[in-house]
């Protein structure tokens, strides 16, 4: 959810009610700011009142890298939405060109992007397997075509697809 803390619009990232022994309840929360990008500790005391802002979330398209950015286009409505390196992180290693991905936006502005559960990537080198090491699940080490390097069973091949988890990285199964 989206808040309005001391007069800016903040991403509520995390957050725990608390109840210590023989104190009030309190509400710890991580906060991340639309306009700065910073991320913050705060706790809130349970009696204390919020101002809820709206979020919308949109499925987009991946489109291509312009320098270090990332752009998106909507399927439907063609509308480009180009966002930085910070606000992608890690799920670079995971975008393919049309990979769908969904966008939360606030007041316009794109605050985070959620990766699908797993995704399709074609192997863009598999080193072959040394003969003889097939008497346990023996794993070698391939680069996709993102540039990740995952860990897979011998029998991949360079230009084959596999499916790879997202939210752990690992190899799933052959596409």
């Amino acid at each position: 959810m989206a808040i309005n803390y001391n007069g800016d619009v903040c991403v509520v990232l995390d957050s725990q009610h608390r109840t210590p022994g023989n104190l009030r309840a309190f509400v710890q929360a991580t906060l991340r700011s639309i306009r700065t990008g910073k991320s913050s500790d705060v706790r809130f005391s349970s009696t204390e009142r919020l101002d809820v802002v709206p979020m919308m979330t949109r499925k987009m398209e991946f489109s291509y890298k312009d320098g270090q950015d990332f752009v998106f286009s909507d399927p439907e409505t063609y509308e480009t939405v180009t966002l930085a390196p910070e606000l992608v992180g890690d799920a670079s290693n995971y975008l393919v060109e049309n990979g769908v991905v969904t966008i939360t936006f606030v007041e316009e502005k794109a605050v985070s992007l959620e990766l699908p559960s797993s995704v399709v990537l074609a192997v863009a080198d598999a080193p072959d397997g040394i003969r003889g090491d097939s008497a346990n699940n023996v794993q070698k080490a391939i680069t996709l075509e993102t540039g990740i390097v995952v860990q897979a069973p011998l029998f991949i091949k360079t230009g084959e697809k596999i499916k790879v988890d997202t939210r752990t990285g690992k190899y799933m199964e052959r596409a």
